[in-house]
């Protein structure tokens, strides 16, 4: 039987990108989305067989929905061989800003809460069968915070310490975890940023690239390359240094701004 991809947030952008390289590869396909209607459109207009692909509705914010969508696959389809927890959003906020402090809870529910959630229903059943593999996808902008940017640089510097953790504790099991760190990729959530975006990649090229990081086992792996050398640089980058670069840097959007 041809092995088995399970993708969280596959209606659109890398999701969608990484769905349709993983089919190209003769994978089977379990995706999740919000969306549940337009990814079935999206899969039947790729002519694919019907014993190919399977579409969850879920919300990864929402820990019962996420975790439902995992056992429904195991019933269905059976133990995926990689699992990638891609979902997620970026909105920017003003911590002096009220309301903001929801999008900052809304932020980690879905990029750090939900990736785990994706994870847990697999974790056993991948530690028993001896193998399999778990990709979070974080982002550059986990590297170091940037103004404007709280809650997304925060989160995903979160969830790149929390695949770390994970593969600390998998380490043994035969279970790999992968962690992907996109640099600027042109998707629906980077189009509206209003500063520049060096290296900006297509979803198909971060795909193909993303799809031979995960067969490889790399414990993270920055895409693309360039980006992996600014984010050394950021790392050590002193902190007076950084905030003189960062002055004066548009912010990203906040929620409702036109």
């Amino acid at each position: 039987m041809a092995p088995l991809v399970f993708i969280t947030g596959a209606s659109s952008g890398i999701g969608q990108a990484l769905a349709a390289r993983y089919a190209q590869a003769g994978w089977r396909l379990a995706l999740v989305a919000r969306r549940a209607d337009a990814l079935r459109e999206w899969a039947q207009a790729q002519a694919l067989p019907p014993d190919r692909w399977a579409v969850y509705a879920a919300d990864v914010a929402d820990i019962e929905s996420i975790v439902a969508a995992g056992h429904a696959c195991l019933q269905a389809q059976g133990l995926p061989d990689v699992v990638i927890a891609n979902a997620g959003i970026s909105i920017g906020m003003d911590s002096a800003r009220r309301e903001d402090l929801d999008v900052m809870v809304r932020t980690f529910a879905v990029n750090n809460v939900g990736l785990a959630a994706t994870f847990h229903p697999f974790i056993t059943p991948m530690m028993q069968r001896g193998a399999g593999t778990l990709v979070g996808i974080a982002s550059v902008a986990g590297i170091r915070g940037m103004p404007g940017h709280g809650a997304y640089c925060a989160s995903k510097a979160a969830a790149i310490s929390y695949c770390e953790s994970l593969r600390g504790e998998l380490r043994t099991s035969g279970v790999k975890v992968v962690t992907l760190s996109p640099g600027y990729i042109d998707t629906p959530l980077t189009r509206r940023n209003r500063y520049p975006m060096p290296f900006l990649m297509a979803p198909d090229d971060f795909a193909q690239r993303a799809v031979r990081a995960i067969a490889s086992g790399v414990a993270h792996r920055v895409i693309p390359w360039p980006m992996a050398i600014i984010a050394r640089i950021l790392r050590v980058l002193p902190t007076a240094l950084l905030d003189r670069l960062l002055a004066g840097r548009p912010r990203k959007h906040r929620q409702g701004e036109a």
